[in-house]
């Protein structure tokens, strides 16, 4: 069920808080040996919680939708009293003695958190393969990966083990898993939800997002955590709209764009088809579907890598002393970030704002952008080349390719399930927006998810 449904439900006095989180708690118990999804769940805490809400609602007290709904975040977001551990060896016996915003607005909803989960060490990376905590596993397939950085959080969510839980996003690490594991994943407009009391990655690319099962459980979520955050210097003081789309969302009229140079280029053919049923979809709602020209995504990318290189190093310096706590290919990452020239660190910072200037010019012809999430269904563990067409890329490379410069533009960004590959994996839609139109992007999504209900696929038992 979705967080609507299930909402409806308990205020029907149809299921209890305490019966939805027992049944979290076992699913867990049951698939996490075999996915490793979490690294901690915080049972006792989580019955509590579940408690107080059952009783809240009996005298009356609802805090809203997510009240009483079980839910987890990922293990970079501060938990008060709960070891916080970013997926790395420099943290595994952290605990901070506050919660993250994102936390703190959660349980003021009255969510129920079940845990911490999995992620790439660092959020840097897009496997999940933690040296530390070990693989996390893609319930599709637990020989492949989950995708990352978010990619426990998009596991356990697929698996049904919880409605939703946060990820974070600094050049795809939600839209990756939510493309992988076949789940929605948003992207918000940078600045849009406060990233106080998360352990950064990078200091101008992080975006703070949910993974769910449907468009409108995303858009609860988000409803639940936008807003200004004076503790956060890049918190947007832009009003909180109307996230959740209307039972029946119309997208007749809407300019839908769908880029004819590189999004499309450079794709397993299953995925350039259903991104194509997915307009032919649109066009069936009303909506117009037009082919337009992007600017050049790959030099994005290009400044993209450069500026989480440096930013990152940056960011780790301090640690930089403790060689023998980072995985190898973090490793490699950091090291790497601490060779690159000022020079080419500025000069990637002008061309963002230069593309940044031509990419706004799209909103003129279009209201949002359609493209593939990914370019492939996820790869297997330990694969780190993926054939597409004649070219070999590298999977990290390959992965982040078509949503990396959604983040240096600081763009809203939805992943929605998009029907399976010949394999039966899943693929995602990428719907891109202007900036704070998560409204319009999540309506497209809702009216695309009740045409065609592609969410309501499963991993196999």
């Amino acid at each position: 069920m979705t967080i609507l449904e299930t909402a409806h439900a308990l205020r029907a006095r149809k299921v209890s808080s305490a019966e939805l989180t027992a049944a979290a708690i076992e699913s867990i118990r049951q698939l996490n040996p075999k996915l490793n999804a979490f690294i901690t769940v915080t049972e006792d805490h989580a019955r509590q919680q579940a408690k107080a809400a059952d009783e809240a609602l009996a005298r009356g007290t609802d805090h809203g939708p997510l009240h009483g709904i079980p839910v987890a975040v990922k293990d970079m977001f501060s938990t008060k009293g709960v070891r916080t551990t970013c997926g790395s060896a420099l943290f595994t016996n952290h605990i901070p003695d506050a919660d993250a915003a994102v936390v703190e607005k959660l349980a003021a909803a009255g969510a129920v958190l079940l845990g911490k989960t999995g992620m790439h060490e660092l959020a840097y990376g897009i496997t999940s393969n933690n040296p530390h905590f070990g693989a996390v596993r893609n319930p599709w397939d637990v020989e492949r990966i989950p995708g990352g950085s978010s990619g426990g959080s998009g596991a356990a969510v697929a698996a049904g083990m919880v409605f939703m839980a946060m990820g974070s996003d600094t050049g795809g690490s939600i839209r990756i898993p939510a493309s992988f594991c076949g789940t929605v994943g948003l992207k918000p407009t940078s600045g849009r939800v406060s990233r106080y009391g998360t352990m950064p990655l990078d200091f101008s690319l992080d975006h703070m997002g949910p993974l769910a099962r449907s468009v409108r459980d995303a858009a609860l979520a988000l409803a639940a955590i936008a807003g200004f955050d004076k503790r956060d210097d890049t918190s947007s003081r832009q009003p909180v709209g109307k996230y959740v789309p209307d039972a029946a969302p119309s997208i007749r009229g809407m300019r839908i764009g769908l880029a004819h140079n590189f999004y499309m280029e450079r794709i397993d053919p299953d995925a350039g088809a259903a991104v194509l049923r997915m307009a032919e979809a649109a066009e069936k709602l009303g909506a117009r579907v037009s082919q337009v020209r992007v600017p050049d995504i790959a030099a994005l990318n290009t400044a993209g890598r450069v500026i989480l290189l440096v930013e990152a190093s940056a960011l780790m310096e301090r640690h930089m002393n403790q060689r023998e706590k980072f995985g190898p290919d973090v490793l490699a990452l950091l090291d790497q970030g601490r060779l690159l020239p000022a020079t080419d660190y500025v000069n990637a910072q002008r061309l963002r704002r230069v593309m940044q200037r031509e990419f706004n010019q799209i909103w003129s012809e279009v209201d949002c952008l359609f493209t593939p999430t990914t370019p492939m269904a996820a790869p297997r563990i330990g694969e780190n080349t993926v054939q597409l067409g004649d070219a070999t890329d590298d999977v990290r490379l390959a992965a982040t390719r078509l949503v990396r410069g959604i983040n240096v533009l600081g763009l809203p960004a939805l992943s929605i399930p998009c029907g399976l590959d010949r394999r039966g994996l899943p693929l995602g839609l990428q719907i891109v927006g202007k900036a704070f139109d998560e409204a319009g992007v999540l309506r497209v999504g809702a009216a695309l998810e009740d045409a065609t209900d592609h969410h309501r696929l499963t991993p196999p038992a």
